[in-house]
């Protein structure tokens, strides 16, 4: 039996054993923990390099109330925590030596996280990257009217387009991430199922992926639109296609992160 406080483990299974309750208690909360957790498990830890992915559960009297994941070189991410719970865990990680580059966390959760990091570490703390807000589908209501052309799931010979696109995203979002044949299996975009929004001649011209469904939720994830293309309603129609499919693939929740600065 484990004391109450933080339990840190390398053991995906054995995280989600402990957590997975209360991961799947709130899929929208938890969205990041249980996907990273997930892709750790299908493909397996030797898969994210020499420094092994690293879990953690806060336990109190036999009860879960936060977990986090870090992947190195990739940022700690957190469930949401009250102020003490950071205070704890930012002293835990401190004491054990790690080295943080970053925190990925809702904005409350992540403010004081780095306040706390900053008392037991010394380190300060600089907002980086970018805010991103949470929807949850509720009726899904195509755009009416939708633009010409139609939504087209791409496959295993679609692999050079989808990679293509990716990169696009990857780059017009700022991530650090080198996308090609050799790269692409432990990316994070490879495990997506991707639809193409195509105009009537067949020229593709917005991409939405969605990830696997965990605990009846999936993350609608990626949607790009090349600069250019934007403002015709190519992002919204993919988006909707792809939240069908997520639906009729019997999801009981369809959430997707959006960046709070692009008004496109």
């Amino acid at each position: 039996m484990h004391s109450d406080g933080w339990h840190l483990t390398e053991d995906v299974d054995d995280f989600l054993t402990r957590a997975g309750d209360f991961l799947r208690s709130r899929p929208g909360s938890h969205v990041m923990q249980l996907t990273w957790a997930e892709r750790v498990r299908a493909r397996g830890a030797d898969a994210f390099g020499t420094e092994a992915p690293v879990f953690g559960v806060l336990e109190r009297a036999g009860e879960v109330g936060a977990a986090f994941y870090r992947l190195p070189p990739r940022a700690l991410g957190l469930s949401p925590l009250t102020p003490e719970e950071a205070d704890s865990l930012a002293a835990h990680l401190a004491a054990l030596g790690h080295s943080l580059s970053r925190v990925s966390a809702d904005h409350g959760t992540a403010t004081v996280f780095a306040e706390a990091w900053q008392r037991h570490t010394g380190a300060t703390p600089e907002l980086r990257g970018t805010r991103l807000r949470l929807y949850r589908l509720g009726t899904l209501t195509p755009p009416e009217p939708l633009p010409a052309g139609r939504g087209r799931v791409l496959g295993e010979q679609d692999l050079d387009q989808v990679m293509f696109w990716c990169g696009e995203f990857a780059k017009a979002v700022g991530e650090d991430v080198s996308i090609s044949d050799d790269t692409w299996a432990g990316t994070r975009f490879a495990d997506k199922r991707y639809t193409l929004w195509e105009t009537p001649d067949g020229t593709p011209v917005s991409l939405a992926g969605m990830n696997p469904m965990i605990g009846g939720q999936i993350q609608v994830d990626i949607v790009y639109t090349p600069a250019h293309l934007r403002g015709h309603g190519y992002a919204g129609a993919v988006t909707a296609e792809v939240s069908r499919a997520a639906l009729a693939a019997g999801a009981r929740e369809v959430v997707l992160f959006a960046d709070l600065s692009n008004r496109s």
